[in-house]
């Protein structure tokens, strides 16, 4: 089955190789390289034929912002969840997660598919999960097959990339369940496969059947998410035994899925203080050889509940800065409760935001010609030139407006005083008398 990275390898350029180039400002040849190499990922399953906004992320590009939705088992309100993707689609998110646990699942998939623009993802293990709570009672009494049956169902019905916990092997589970982290394991399919692994006394069949998830993927051209199951939910426990250990195995496999036409990305922590984010993402890239690393946040700190979303664009933009080449927002309803499609504006605006301002630094003029000409519309008090520049154009006229009902002329907070206005009009005050001066003395 070709492949992106097969095609890229054989030379050959592909029509979505194109499109990210032109998107993106570079050479089909440079993307196609990159591919090969495993650098950058395209966002593209063969049977998804309703994609609109391609997306692609990796050495060289701009930082992606992906958006999580989906409805849970304590809320599921299928319309709600849907007004959320058409908030993804109007806002810009570059990818969408549907990351529904409950209810009909396969039923939310289908129609966030079909709604969205953009590539999506999804995590399979959560409706494993749910259907053996529901159908078993029991958490973990599924088998091998139960688990790649609903990998593969999410394949075929269209889904881009999948996040699969491949890292937390048997060894590692073992050791999370005795050593005390501060905040313990965050993550609901790290949890759900750490209590397996325990409980069954087998590896994880993720990372045991890993030729064959590969066999899977390939057919699809899906990219593997190697998901970060024992990332760091607490500052405290950032770079510790497992939030490394699980690192270093999800970098052999990402190899291997590379050598094989496999695109592979590696997501990451998850919280950290400011000062490890840089060391964190040199980290993945030497450890994986550069490929692309899809990060949580980063949460820089533990007690922002209800502004995680500031928090997180925080660490987020210095993370894109240090190279970082996606970034999963979060929302103010973070660690606090399902968040509204407000809720998911906020977040996403917030991680647009950060990603931006990350992509100054690590791209340079190619990101901040955008603020070159946002600068010379406020120069110049170019109103409707500055509204488009924003990321929410209909926020920025609402508050403009607030105090005044036209767009001309300064802005209420300067008012007559306006920087843009009092120094030309003293130029043109100065100019006017030595004209008059001039005329005078003739």
């Amino acid at each position: 089955m070709a492949t992106q990275i097969t095609e890229a390898k054989s030379g050959n350029i592909t029509e979505e190789m194109k499109i990210i180039a032109k998107l993106e400002g570079e050479s089909p040849e440079k993307i196609r390289d990159r591919v090969a190499k495993g650098k950058v990922v395209i966002f593209k399953n063969i049977v998804r034929q309703n994609l609109e906004r391609y997306t692609a992320i990796g050495e060289g590009l701009f930082t992606k912002v992906n958006v999580n939705l989906g409805a849970s088992t304590d809320h599921y309100d299928e319309n709600e969840e849907l007004e959320k993707v058409e908030i993804a689609n109007k806002f810009g998110a570059d990818t969408i997660m549907d990351l529904t646990d409950g209810g009909d699942i396969d039923g939310m998939r289908r129609k966030v598919l079909a709604k969205a623009k953009m590539p999506v993802g999804t995590v399979p293990i959560y409706q494993l999960y749910y259907e053996m709570v529901t159908k078993r009672k029991y958490v973990i009494d599924f088998n091998e097959d139960d688990l790649f049956n609903v990998i593969e169902k999410h394949f075929k019905d269209g889904v881009d990339f999948v996040t699969v916990h491949t890292g937390v092997t048997l060894d590692l589970a073992k050791k999370a369940a005795e050593q005390k982290r501060t905040a313990g394991i965050v993550s609901r399919g790290g949890t759900i496969l750490t209590a397996w692994e325990i409980y069954n006394e087998k590896e994880n069949p993720l990372y045991a059947n890993f030729d064959y998830l590969l066999e899977l993927a390939k057919e699809y051209d899906v990219v593997l998410s190697l998901g970060d199951a024992l990332r760091p939910g607490g500052i405290d426990d950032a770079h510790d035994e497992l939030h490394v250990g699980e690192l270093l195995v999800n970098a052999r496999l990402a190899k291997k899925a590379i050598e094989k036409g496999v695109q592979v990305m590696i997501e990451g922590p998850g919280h950290m203080p400011l000062d490890q984010i840089e060391m964190d993402i040199k980290l993945e890239k030497q450890l994986t050889g550069g490929v692309p690393y899809y990060v949580l946040g980063i949460l820089p700190t533990d007690i922002a509940a209800g502004y995680d979303h500031i928090a997180g664009a925080i660490g987020g933009a210095l993370a894109a800065a240090y190279g970082a080449d996606m970034l999963c927002y979060l929302t103010p309803a973070e660690h606090l409760s399902l968040p509204t499609p407000e809720q998911v504006k906020d977040g996403l605006i917030a991680f647009k935001i950060a990603a931006h301002t990350g992509d100054i630094i690590k791209l340079g003029e190619k990101a901040r010609k955008l603020d070159t000409e946002m600068s010379k519309a406020r120069a110049s008090l170019n109103w409707q030139k500055m509204f488009s520049l924003t990321f929410d154009d209909e926020r920025a006229r609402r508050i403009y407006r607030q105090y005044k009902k036209f767009e001309a002329g300064s802005c209420t907070m300067c008012g007559d005083l306006c920087v843009y206005l009092v120094l030309p009009r003293a130029l043109n005050k100065k100019k006017y008398a030595n004209q008059k001066a001039s005329t005078e003395n003739r």
